[in-house]
């Protein structure tokens, strides 16, 4: 009697359980998808078959997210029934792109600013080791790479006071502050891996982001985890250089983590530019509710890497791999260990308020051996951020209000000693730093029409320095001395106006200011420059967005007026110093235009894509006297006028890719004189490969690539105002990588 109980239930519940059927198919070409992975809510993922079909049993309707490479993530939910899905292919058209810059995730047609997107797609074009090449195809951004990890960021000629490091720009990674509150940006502390996305807002941005002309750089990890993945990568190249990295993601319920290792070595192109990196992150996101989600995040970085300095013209005629002479025997290098930790919460009190928090903690131990001295540094930081947003009606228009603050603060005991063959010798002065910066921003977008949107936004800034002297073998001055800047609002005003769904263009006025870093005003000798004034702009910007169907077109102009510029010099020591120069006159224009002449997932060629990217910088100096020379009307120091950039790119059905870049940079004045200028150059790199996907399980590539194809002679970061005609920085000569990455999708 047992066992026909037994069959009975058995019956029962196979008849209670619904039939789904699932055909997934390409949005594009209605061709079905092979080797989709479908997660279901409940129970174990599914691959599709080659016919795009797979089905589950289930009881009750159930939220499925499907997953394939090169397409986008969506989620839908499915009761008994036959279903159709349509996965839309990855792309960058502008009137289908969503960005979160300004804190308000819209299209890019709705922006009203000059935004460009750095994809995944545009990271893997190149050897993946540094951000330098993909970041420099986007018109009026460029980073430069003086050695191996030593990165400067230049948007819109906004380097000119950053002789090393990245400073005057903002940049978040996954939505926390990554600047310090000195203005100081440690990106090299990153490895390409730890970004998937990125977006750069250009020019003053300081309603929403605080302190900075440069601009912003937002930096995002990878997102949410999807089922489950294993991956490794291993790559080899010129010049000694080994990366590899291994990588685990898994999901949990409505979440999941993340964790990836990478290590990256090199001897590098010239003598004392070896580069030895080590990057652990571990990211967790889980939801708690339908209203309360966490992230957390852990990065530990070990870096470490020589400077060889910069060559007059004889050097590097002579031997461009040299270093500068004293840099060996000095061991001029940085070794910098770095742990960054945060957390996040995003809470939804009702479908039109929802508030964003994160809070974060970073220490950093930091050593410098110079030619002429020996830094060492130890610290700690924290801060957070925090925004509402209103999402409601203002005479029957939509109406969004954005409204929060941030705050940092940093402290550091510095010490700076004598340098003997690569030793600390006896102190010569160490200071207690104290960083301190923080506002309050507002910004409302208000719907005048269907097609017309007005933004107002504001900022109030606060920001401080302190240094405490402790020690000064030279018998100068001791103590605590405070630099405050006063309290200052900066304000944007903005307006959008769209043609149609696929075209708009957009004004904006906005102001923004950056006040000098420690290193700044603490510099190298020991003298302490307090009397540094801030930096004071204003921006003037119009601009065209086109973007429909294989046609991407954005066009913008702008006119930046700058007050107290801060330059550099170099005294006969070698010791970079700073002063303020007057004012400085900016007039540009960007364009970027994208064409796909083959997009067809059914045929050999699948995608086959070029584009140009053109930057005019016209910079020159207003009002600037030194001593006796009057520089008012030259060109401003390190910018090029004229920057052009081509690509092309294409993918096959066997999965065999190509990717080839060409850049072109005009002259740039190496002094404030404009008597000396590097000479325009031509940069081709070119990527080619393998990838494709096995039983929906497996991924593989193997990809090999050469840079600086035409062996041209360049410097990749300029020393600017050296002392003894030091200017160059040689990058490397032509060079080859190749490399492997696998990956399993464990279900």
């Amino acid at each position: 009697m047992n066992r026909i109980f037994t069959i009975i239930f058995l019956l029962i519940s196979t008849l209670s359980q619904a039939q789904i059927q699932i055909k997934v198919i390409d949005e594009k070409t209605q061709v079905p998808l092979e080797n989709v992975r479908v997660q279901p809510e409940k129970g174990k993922a599914q691959i599709t078959n080659s016919s795009g079909i797979l089905a589950f049993s289930v009881s009750e309707n159930q939220n499925f997210t499907f997953f394939k490479s090169g397409y986008e993530v969506i989620s839908a939910t499915f009761g008994a029934g036959e279903h159709t899905v349509e996965l839309i292919e990855k792309s960058l058209n502008l009137s289908e792109i969503t960005v979160s810059a300004f804190e308000s995730e819209r299209p890019l047609l709705e922006q009203s600013a000059s935004i460009v997107v750095v994809s995944e797609q545009d990271f893997n074009r190149f050897n993946e080791t540094s951000i330098v090449n993909s970041f420099n195809t986007k018109p009026g951004v460029r980073i430069e790479e003086r050695a191996p990890a030593s990165y400067r960021i230049s948007i819109r000629g906004s380097s000119i006071r950053a002789p090393f490091g990245v400073r005057n720009v903002k940049v978040y990674w996954n939505e926390v502050p990554f600047t310090s509150p000195d203005g100081t940006t440690a990106l090299n502390l990153l490895d390409l891996s730890n970004i998937r996305t990125a977006e750069v807002i250009k020019g003053p941005s300081g309603s929403i982001y605080g302190a900075g002309n440069g601009g912003v750089v937002n930096l995002n990890s990878p997102a949410n985890p999807i089922g489950g993945r294993v991956s490794a990568d291993f790559m080899v190249g010129d010049f000694g250089m080994t990366r590899y990295r291994f990588g685990v993601s898994q999901q949990v319920g409505n979440g999941g983590f993340e964790a990836s290792y990478v290590s990256q070595k090199s001897d590098g192109y010239r003598e004392q530019s070896a580069l030895d990196r080590q990057v652990f992150q571990l990211g967790g996101f889980f939801s708690v509710s339908d209203k309360q989600e966490i992230r957390t995040q852990v990065l530990i970085s070990d870096l470490n890497y020589g400077i060889p300095g910069g060559l007059n013209a004889d050097q590097l005629a002579a031997d461009p791999t040299q270093a500068r002479p004293g840099s060996v025997a000095q061991n001029s290098s940085i070794s910098q260990q770095s742990v960054f930790a945060s957390i996040g919460q995003l809470y939804k009190f009702s479908p039109k308020i929802k508030n964003s928090t994160t809070f974060y903690l970073n220490t950093n131990d930091f050593e410098n051996p110079f030619i002429l001295d020996y830094k060492k540094e130890v610290g700690f930081g924290f801060g957070g951020r925090t925004k509402f947003t209103y999402d409601g009606k203002l005479a029957g228009k939509d109406l969004r209000i954005i409204a929060g603050g941030e705050y940092q603060t940093s402290l550091t005991d510095a010490q700076n000693f004598g340098n003997v063959n690569g030793v600390a010798d006896t102190v010569r002065f160490a200071d207690k730093l104290r960083a301190t910066q923080g506002f309050l921003f507002q910004q409302a977008e208000w719907d005048l029409m269907e097609n017309f949107m007005v933004t107002f936004a504001l900022s109030e800034n606060f920001s401080s320095l302190e240094v405490n002297r402790q020690i000064d073998a030279s018998s100068g001055a001791t103590g605590l001395q405070t630099r405050k800047f006063d309290p200052i609002v900066v304000p944007r005003f903005a307006l959008n106006f769209q043609f149609d769904d696929f075209s708009g263009v957009y004004g904006s006025l906005s102001s923004g200011f950056s006040p000098p870093t420690i290193d700044e005003v603490r510099t190298n000798e020991g003298s302490l420059n307090l009397d540094l004034e801030a930096e004071k702009g204003i921006n003037y910007e119009i601009g065209y967005r086109l973007g429909k169907g294989k046609l991407n077109l954005d066009l913008t102009a702008f006119y930046f007026m700058l007050d107290q510029t801060i330059t550099t010099y170099t005294n006969p020591q070698g010791v970079v110093l700073f002063r303020n120069a007057g004012s400085t006159d900016q007039k540009g224009i960007e364009a970027a235009i994208d064409y796909a002449l083959i997009r067809n997932q059914s045929a050999f060629v699948r995608d086959l894509k070029i584009g140009t990217a053109f930057t005019g910088n016209y910079f020159t100096f207003t009002n600037y006297k030194k001593g006796d020379n009057d520089y008012s009307g030259n060109d401003l120091t390190g910018v090029s006028p004229n920057t052009l950039v081509s690509r092309l790119d294409l993918r096959t059905a066997p999965g065999f890719y190509l990717n080839f870049t060409h850049q072109y940079v005009d002259e740039i004045p190496l002094n404030d004189a404009n008597t000396v200028y590097q000479d325009a150059y031509n940069l081709v790199n070119t990527r080619f490969g393998w990838a494709r996907s096995f039983a929906g399980k497996w991924e593989l590539e193997a990809f090999a690539g050469v840079d600086n194809l035409l062996n041209e002679s360049y410097s990749m970061g300029n020393d600017l105002n050296p002392f003894g005609g030091r200017y160059y920085q040689p990058a490397p000569t032509r060079n080859w990588y190749g490399g492997v990455k696998v990956a399993f999708l464990y279900l």
